[in-house]
Protein backbone atom coordinates (compact mmCIF):
# COMPACT_ATOMS: atom_id res chain seq x y z
CA UNK A 1 0.00 0.00 0.00
CA UNK A 2 1.46 3.60 -0.88
CA UNK A 3 2.41 6.00 1.66
CA UNK A 4 -0.94 8.55 1.07
CA UNK A 5 -3.25 5.85 0.89
CA UNK A 6 -1.85 4.39 4.04
CA UNK A 7 -2.38 7.66 5.89
CA UNK A 8 -5.78 8.16 4.47
CA UNK A 9 -6.76 4.48 5.50
CA UNK A 10 -5.60 4.62 8.90
CA UNK A 11 -7.02 8.76 9.15
CA UNK A 12 -10.10 6.45 8.83
CA UNK A 13 -9.88 3.93 11.25
CA UNK A 14 -9.39 6.85 13.44
CA UNK A 15 -12.31 8.53 12.91
CA UNK A 16 -14.67 5.47 13.73
CA UNK A 17 -12.87 4.09 16.55
CA UNK A 18 -14.89 3.20 19.53
CA UNK A 19 -13.20 3.03 23.17
CA UNK A 20 -14.56 0.17 24.77
CA UNK A 21 -14.96 0.93 28.69
CA UNK A 22 -14.55 -1.70 31.63
CA UNK A 23 -17.31 -0.87 34.13
CA UNK A 24 -16.12 -2.54 36.83
CA UNK A 25 -12.61 -1.62 36.56
CA UNK A 26 -13.92 1.90 35.95
CA UNK A 27 -15.72 1.06 39.77
CA UNK A 28 -12.91 -0.20 41.45
CA UNK A 29 -10.04 1.61 40.49
CA UNK A 30 -10.87 4.89 39.35
CA UNK A 31 -13.62 6.10 41.45
CA UNK A 32 -11.47 8.98 42.51
CA UNK A 33 -13.24 10.48 39.45
CA UNK A 34 -16.65 10.15 40.77
CA UNK A 35 -15.39 11.59 44.70
CA UNK A 36 -13.44 14.50 42.20
CA UNK A 37 -17.22 15.38 40.43
CA UNK A 38 -18.58 15.69 43.95
CA UNK A 39 -17.17 18.89 44.04
CA UNK A 40 -19.03 19.85 40.39
CA UNK A 41 -22.32 18.48 41.75
CA UNK A 42 -22.05 21.60 44.35
CA UNK A 43 -20.81 24.21 42.36
CA UNK A 44 -23.84 23.14 40.06
CA UNK A 45 -26.08 23.11 42.82
CA UNK A 46 -29.40 21.47 41.31
CA UNK A 47 -32.54 22.58 42.80
CA UNK A 48 -35.61 21.05 43.26
CA UNK A 49 -37.82 20.90 40.31
CA UNK A 50 -35.03 21.47 38.20
CA UNK A 51 -34.31 19.13 34.87
CA UNK A 52 -30.70 18.08 34.12
CA UNK A 53 -28.42 16.09 31.53
CA UNK A 54 -25.88 14.87 32.78
CA UNK A 55 -23.10 13.88 30.02
CA UNK A 56 -21.32 11.08 29.61
CA UNK A 57 -22.84 9.93 33.14
CA UNK A 58 -19.96 6.81 33.25
CA UNK A 59 -21.92 4.20 35.53
CA UNK A 60 -24.09 6.88 37.40
CA UNK A 61 -22.81 7.38 40.50
CA UNK A 62 -22.87 11.32 40.12
CA UNK A 63 -26.48 11.28 38.09
CA UNK A 64 -27.86 9.64 41.11
CA UNK A 65 -26.67 12.20 43.12
CA UNK A 66 -28.14 15.10 40.69
CA UNK A 67 -31.25 13.27 40.98
CA UNK A 68 -31.45 13.19 44.61
CA UNK A 69 -31.09 16.80 44.94
CA UNK A 70 -33.29 17.87 41.97
CA UNK A 71 -35.63 14.93 41.19
CA UNK A 72 -35.42 14.24 37.40
CA UNK A 73 -31.80 14.12 35.50
CA UNK A 74 -31.12 12.25 32.45
CA UNK A 75 -27.60 10.26 31.87
CA UNK A 76 -26.11 10.05 28.82
CA UNK A 77 -23.23 8.29 27.64
CA UNK A 78 -21.70 7.07 24.66
CA UNK A 79 -20.58 3.27 26.16
CA UNK A 80 -23.33 0.96 26.19
CA UNK A 81 -21.27 -0.83 29.11
CA UNK A 82 -21.59 2.13 30.99
CA UNK A 83 -24.92 2.93 30.34
CA UNK A 84 -26.23 -0.72 30.66
CA UNK A 85 -24.09 -0.78 33.99
CA UNK A 86 -25.42 2.61 35.61
CA UNK A 87 -29.05 1.36 34.65
CA UNK A 88 -28.98 -1.61 36.82
CA UNK A 89 -27.46 0.48 39.77
CA UNK A 90 -30.48 3.23 39.75
CA UNK A 91 -33.30 1.54 37.50
CA UNK A 92 -35.46 4.79 38.85
CA UNK A 93 -33.44 6.94 36.35
CA UNK A 94 -32.86 7.37 32.69
CA UNK A 95 -30.26 6.66 31.20
CA UNK A 96 -29.33 7.10 27.33
CA UNK A 97 -27.17 5.23 25.09
CA UNK A 98 -26.21 8.08 22.86
CA UNK A 99 -23.38 10.81 21.57
CA UNK A 100 -23.43 13.93 23.26
CA UNK A 101 -22.41 15.33 19.89
CA UNK A 102 -25.86 14.49 18.54
CA UNK A 103 -28.63 13.17 21.56
CA UNK A 104 -32.15 14.09 21.05
CA UNK A 105 -34.26 14.87 23.50
CA UNK A 106 -37.65 16.65 23.20
CA UNK A 107 -37.48 18.81 26.39
CA UNK A 108 -35.58 22.05 26.72
CA UNK A 109 -33.50 21.99 30.25
CA UNK A 110 -32.21 23.69 33.08
CA UNK A 111 -28.55 22.69 33.19
CA UNK A 112 -25.96 20.77 31.48
CA UNK A 113 -24.01 18.98 33.70
CA UNK A 114 -20.18 16.94 32.65
CA UNK A 115 -17.46 15.64 34.99
CA UNK A 116 -14.44 13.96 33.18
CA UNK A 117 -15.69 13.54 30.18
CA UNK A 118 -15.56 16.43 27.47
CA UNK A 119 -11.83 15.84 27.04
CA UNK A 120 -13.07 12.29 25.14
CA UNK A 121 -15.00 14.55 22.82
CA UNK A 122 -12.92 16.13 20.20
CA UNK A 123 -15.42 17.98 17.77
CA UNK A 124 -16.05 20.08 20.97
CA UNK A 125 -17.91 22.71 18.99
CA UNK A 126 -20.66 20.40 18.15
CA UNK A 127 -20.84 18.84 21.37
CA UNK A 128 -22.05 22.61 22.45
CA UNK A 129 -24.20 23.71 19.98
CA UNK A 130 -25.97 20.49 20.94
CA UNK A 131 -26.02 21.12 24.57
CA UNK A 132 -27.33 25.03 23.61
CA UNK A 133 -30.22 23.05 21.44
CA UNK A 134 -31.08 21.67 24.71
CA UNK A 135 -31.07 24.39 27.46
CA UNK A 136 -33.75 26.93 28.32
CA UNK A 137 -32.91 30.77 28.01
CA UNK A 138 -30.46 31.21 31.07
CA UNK A 139 -29.26 27.64 31.36
CA UNK A 140 -26.45 26.86 33.36
CA UNK A 141 -23.81 24.77 31.30
CA UNK A 142 -21.37 22.84 34.15
CA UNK A 143 -18.49 21.32 33.09
CA UNK A 144 -15.01 19.86 34.43
CA UNK A 145 -12.65 18.13 32.02
CA UNK A 146 -8.86 17.59 31.16
CA UNK A 147 -7.05 21.00 30.60
CA UNK A 148 -4.38 21.83 28.63
CA UNK A 149 -0.99 19.53 29.51
CA UNK A 150 -3.52 16.85 31.19
CA UNK A 151 -1.59 13.82 31.66
CA UNK A 152 1.30 15.14 30.05
CA UNK A 153 4.28 13.31 31.65
CA UNK A 154 2.31 9.65 31.14
CA UNK A 155 1.14 10.39 27.61
CA UNK A 156 4.34 12.32 26.54
CA UNK A 157 6.36 8.67 27.57
CA UNK A 158 3.93 6.38 26.02
CA UNK A 159 4.09 8.56 22.80
CA UNK A 160 7.84 8.90 22.86
CA UNK A 161 8.29 4.83 23.54
CA UNK A 162 5.73 3.64 21.00
CA UNK A 163 7.70 5.81 18.62
CA UNK A 164 11.21 4.06 19.57
CA UNK A 165 9.53 0.35 19.63
CA UNK A 166 8.52 1.17 16.01
CA UNK A 167 4.77 0.63 16.53
CA UNK A 168 2.16 2.33 15.29
CA UNK A 169 -0.64 4.10 16.72
CA UNK A 170 -3.80 6.31 16.13
CA UNK A 171 -3.05 10.22 17.03
CA UNK A 172 -3.78 11.56 20.29
CA UNK A 173 -5.69 13.95 18.87
CA UNK A 174 -8.11 11.88 17.05
CA UNK A 175 -9.09 10.96 20.85
CA UNK A 176 -8.25 13.71 23.41
CA UNK A 177 -8.76 16.87 23.68
CA UNK A 178 -7.06 19.27 26.27
CA UNK A 179 -8.01 22.61 25.43
CA UNK A 180 -6.60 25.93 26.87
CA UNK A 181 -9.39 28.58 28.77
CA UNK A 182 -9.02 31.26 26.10
CA UNK A 183 -9.90 28.01 23.75
CA UNK A 184 -12.67 26.99 25.29
CA UNK A 185 -14.45 30.09 26.23
CA UNK A 186 -14.29 31.24 22.07
CA UNK A 187 -16.33 27.97 21.88
CA UNK A 188 -18.84 28.47 23.77
CA UNK A 189 -19.11 32.22 23.43
CA UNK A 190 -19.34 31.89 19.53
CA UNK A 191 -22.09 29.20 20.38
CA UNK A 192 -24.34 31.47 22.25
CA UNK A 193 -23.15 30.86 26.18
CA UNK A 194 -21.74 33.97 28.39
CA UNK A 195 -18.87 32.43 30.98
CA UNK A 196 -18.93 33.22 34.13
CA UNK A 197 -15.85 30.79 35.57
CA UNK A 198 -12.89 29.48 33.36
CA UNK A 199 -10.49 27.77 35.91
CA UNK A 200 -7.64 25.98 34.23
CA UNK A 201 -5.86 24.04 37.59
CA UNK A 202 -3.50 21.18 38.65
CA UNK A 203 -5.00 18.28 40.49
CA UNK A 204 -2.07 15.78 41.11
CA UNK A 205 -3.91 12.98 41.15
CA UNK A 206 -2.71 9.60 43.51
CA UNK A 207 -3.60 6.43 41.10
CA UNK A 208 -4.91 3.29 43.44
CA UNK A 209 -3.36 -0.04 43.23
CA UNK A 210 0.29 0.67 44.67
CA UNK A 211 2.72 0.28 41.63
CA UNK A 212 0.32 -1.67 39.54
CA UNK A 213 -1.62 1.58 39.86
CA UNK A 214 -0.22 2.97 36.47
CA UNK A 215 -0.60 -0.10 34.29
CA UNK A 216 -4.39 -0.02 35.41
CA UNK A 217 -4.53 3.55 34.80
CA UNK A 218 -2.97 3.13 31.17
CA UNK A 219 -5.35 -0.01 30.94
CA UNK A 220 -8.07 1.66 31.94
CA UNK A 221 -7.72 5.22 29.97
CA UNK A 222 -4.78 4.86 27.20
CA UNK A 223 -5.63 0.82 25.88
CA UNK A 224 -6.65 2.57 22.91
CA UNK A 225 -3.06 3.56 21.94
CA UNK A 226 -2.42 -0.16 21.60
CA UNK A 227 -5.03 -0.88 19.07
CA UNK A 228 -2.81 -1.85 16.27
CA UNK A 229 -0.21 -3.50 18.24
CA UNK A 230 0.20 -6.93 19.08
CA UNK A 231 -0.72 -8.16 23.09
CA UNK A 232 3.62 -8.88 23.43
CA UNK A 233 4.40 -5.63 21.99
CA UNK A 234 1.68 -3.64 24.24
CA UNK A 235 3.30 -5.46 27.38
CA UNK A 236 6.82 -4.62 26.56
CA UNK A 237 6.19 -1.02 25.68
CA UNK A 238 3.96 -0.19 28.37
CA UNK A 239 6.50 -2.04 30.53
CA UNK A 240 9.61 0.29 29.34
CA UNK A 241 6.96 3.08 29.79
CA UNK A 242 6.40 2.22 33.31
CA UNK A 243 10.16 2.40 34.24
CA UNK A 244 10.64 5.67 32.44
CA UNK A 245 8.33 7.13 34.13
CA UNK A 246 8.70 6.04 37.77
CA UNK A 247 11.49 8.71 38.62
CA UNK A 248 9.10 10.88 37.93
CA UNK A 249 6.09 10.45 38.94
CA UNK A 250 6.10 7.38 41.71
CA UNK A 251 6.29 8.48 45.07
CA UNK A 252 7.42 4.78 46.46
CA UNK A 253 3.96 3.80 47.83
CA UNK A 254 1.80 5.04 44.92
CA UNK A 255 1.93 6.97 41.42
CA UNK A 256 0.96 10.60 40.94
CA UNK A 257 -0.38 11.23 37.67
CA UNK A 258 -0.47 14.65 36.20
CA UNK A 259 -4.03 15.48 35.80
CA UNK A 260 -5.04 19.24 34.99
CA UNK A 261 -8.38 20.06 34.85
CA UNK A 262 -10.34 22.66 33.19
CA UNK A 263 -13.96 23.95 34.87
CA UNK A 264 -16.12 26.34 33.39
CA UNK A 265 -19.48 27.61 34.36
CA UNK A 266 -21.32 29.22 31.16
CA UNK A 267 -24.74 30.42 30.86
CA UNK A 268 -26.74 30.02 27.74
CA UNK A 269 -27.51 33.36 26.08
CA UNK A 270 -29.74 32.56 23.06
CA UNK A 271 -30.43 30.38 21.00
CA UNK A 272 -28.21 29.06 18.08
CA UNK A 273 -29.28 28.08 14.15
Amino acid sequence: MQADSKLIWRNLINTKMKFNWNPDLYDNKHDFVFKFGEEIVKLLSPQKGETIIDIGCGTGDLTKMISDQCGKVIGIDNSNEMIQTAQKKYPEISFIHADAKDYQLDDKFDAVFSNAVLHWITQADIMIRNANRHLKIGGRYVVEFGGKGCNYSIINTLKKQLDKDNLDYPSIESMLYFPSISEYSNLLENNGFEVNLALLFDRPTELKGGFDGLNDFIEMFLNWLFKYASDSDKSATIKRSIDKLKPQIFNGTSWIADYRRIRIVAHKKNDIN
